[in-house]
């Protein structure tokens, strides 16, 4: 048994109590193209990482995680929502193993579908208020809303930074801090505000997920720069192909010498760039020691996140927060 075995099962166990309430929630109705377009990627699988923080977190500060299920498949909506637009936006053809909602429907079908999500991350929260205060509710939403312009912001960073030369570390952090840990941060923090936490430990979750993300982005990153289009579920190469600039890319560019500049960048935002010169350009991503450099960088947050933790008391639902940072290591290996 690997060290993330455990967390997996916790996790498809976690992820078969959001499934069933979001198939509630997107049951077919006319048109019934808009609702199956919907439900596509979440019928495509998923780790269900965002709404088992939202879980936990309730359950660390002694909430009833049954409280929290609408809210942590409303986040889980919102980011299959950002998906579908991410996809448009890249032109990616695969998520999931399965052709992207756009490739399969068109545009406009994966617009309107992305847009229903949208609206029900809404429709969900305020259909859950009988639970709770209105004063929590409305914090939580704040939470969602915030998340959901971080994210807006920090995808249009990452769609600029293809045409722009002068990317640094402080910019992609920002990307991504927009992009992906803004939304584990409101996972935790909308978690912790339904089970009833403090301001303190509100802000103590939040800070937690918010590390964890980043982490979790950096090891996306290194995957997809050495993991085959198996595990990936999309092309290899495709962030070097779009042309990102991932940390990764940003660290090889600043130490590489003209000759190997000049290689990577043959195949930097090339779509049509063949699978020997990609092949070639993550050998220098290696060999220049940007990978190595981004893992260490990954280390680092994840050891932040856990510390951000050490104040809880022990109990069953900290310990998984620590588990599923080690998960999101472990899957480099």
């Amino acid at each position: 048994m690997s060290l993330g075995d455990p967390i997996r099962m916790k996790l498809k166990q976690s992820a078969a109590k959001i499934d069933g309430f979001i198939e509630e929630q997107l049951k077919p109705r006319r048109p019934e193209v808009l609702y199956e377009a919907a439900r596509h990627l979440i019928e495509a699988g998923g780790k269900r990482l965002r709404p088992y923080l939202v879980l936990r977190s309730c359950e660390v500060v002694g909430g009833d995680a049954d409280v929290a299920v609408p809210f942590a498949a409303a986040l889980e909506i919102l980011h299959n929502f950002t998906l579908i637009h991410d996809d448009i936006m890249d032109n990616d053809e695969l998520r999931r193993g399965v052709p992207t909602v756009h490739a399969r429907w068109g545009i406009p079908i994966a617009i309107a579908g992305g847009d229903l999500l949208f609206a029900k991350v809404y429709e969900v929260m305020t259909g859950a208020a009988g639970a709770l205060s209105c004063d929590s509710v409305r914090d939580c939403i704040e939470r969602v809303t915030e998340a959901a312009i971080s994210i807006c912001e920090g995808q249009v960073l990452d769609t600029s930074f293809p045409s722009l030369s002068d990317v640094s570390e402080e910019d992609y952090y920002a990307m991504i801090g927009g992009k992906t840990a803004a939304l584990f941060n409101a996972c935790s923090e909308v978690g912790a505000i339904v089970g009833g936490g403090g301001p303190e430990e509100v802000e103590r979750l939040g800070g937690f997920a918010w590390n964890a993300g980043i982490a979790f982005q950096l090891v996306d990153d290194y995957l997809g720069a050495t993991a085959d289009e198996e595990t990936l579920g999309k092309p290899v190469g495709s962030d070097l192909r779009e042309g990102k600039k991932t940390l990764i890319i940003i660290h090889a560019l600043g130490h590489a010498s003209a000759e190997e500049r000049e290689k990577i960048e043959r195949v930097l935002g090339a779509e049509d760039a063949s699978p020997g010169d990609v092949e070639v350009a993550n050998g220098l991503l290696k060999s220049l020691g940007s990978l190595d450099y981004a893992l260490e960088s990954a280390r680092r947050y994840a050891e932040r996140a856990k510390g951000l933790l050490e104040p809880f008391p022990d109990s069953e639902a900290k310990r998984d927060l620590l588990e599923l940072v080690d998960y999101f290591m472990e899957r480099i290996y």
